[in-house]
């Protein structure tokens, strides 16, 4: 039989690491949302800055919101991902930890 609690502890770590990821795509998420919220908030013939290194440089803003808007897909994809990577560590954890309880009852 497997290291079961070897096992058990491989498949948290994954799971937490999941679980960070998954923190982390929320916070781009959320900034992306209010980055979306301030271009609502331009009127059309507002100048818009990209921060490309140490340099600000002009771009469209109808190309801004495009790029930000694609970013908000990807990361909205992303979550969808994480969350389902989540799930199944989730299930097979409890596989294992059944297995556990089982071998010492």
């Amino acid at each position: 039989m497997a290291d079961l609690p070897a096992q058990y502890q491989s498949l948290q770590s994954e799971l937490e690491s999941f679980i960070i990821a998954r923190q982390k795509l929320e916070t781009q998420l959320q900034e992306n949302k209010i980055v979306m919220d301030e271009f609502e908030q331009l009127v059309d013939e507002t100048k818009v800055y990209k921060l490309t290194g140490n340099v600000l440089l002009p771009v469209e803003q109808d190309e801004a919101r495009s790029n930000v808007e694609k970013r908000l897909e990807f990361i909205q994809s992303e979550i969808t991902k994480c969350e389902k990577n989540i799930k199944q560590k989730q299930e097979e954890l409890e596989k294992v930890r059944a297995e556990i309880i089982k071998m010492r009852g």
